[in-house]
């Protein structure tokens, strides 16, 4: 049976959390339609996803970690990107944009913030210390995000 570890996990769930918020704050600021969104969170989902698993699974083996370990670290991440990635079009295609957005922010804080807390807690770091800290580089990309798609709502259009 195959157990996944935290730093299996880790690195694909934020990967997947930040963007997609970032992706769907950013897209709903340009206003586009509901498919491009989707559509943009499925390319991050799966491509963008499988190149960062080969990238991973290629520095890996240059580490030269153990075989099978490298395969379940990629094979982790990659499915948890796409968890992770399915879920947030889950919202997407249930709700209106604006509620859509509130519901992503608030799933996307969520979810950091509870990987934050495993985290910080096999390291027996501060928690909120630790959650603070990512929340607040996550804000940074939220912002960067919604500011691009303003930018790109009021010179594209």
């Amino acid at each position: 049976m195959m157990i996944l570890r935290l730093p299996a996990v880790s690195f694909g769930a934020v990967s997947a959390i930040v963007t997609s918020v970032g992706l769907i704050i950013g897209f709903g600021a340009a206003e586009l339609s509901k498919p491009t969104i989707i559509s943009g969170l499925l390319i991050v989902g799966l491509a963008d996803n499988l190149t960062d698993s080969l990238s991973i699974h290629i520095y890996q083996e240059s580490e030269k970690l153990e075989q099978r370990a490298a395969f379940v670290a990629t094979l982790g991440n990659f499915a948890t990107r796409l968890f992770i990635s399915l879920s947030f079009i889950a919202f997407v295609l249930a709700f209106s944009m604006f509620k859509a957005i509130a519901a992503a922010l608030t799933w996307g804080i969520l979810l950091l913030a509870c990987l934050t807390w495993a985290v910080a807690k096999s390291r027996n770091a501060s928690i909120p210390m630790e959650i603070l800290k990512h929340l607040s580089v996550a804000a940074v990309v939220i912002v960067v995000s919604h500011t691009t798609g303003m930018l790109i709502h009021v010179f594209a259009y």
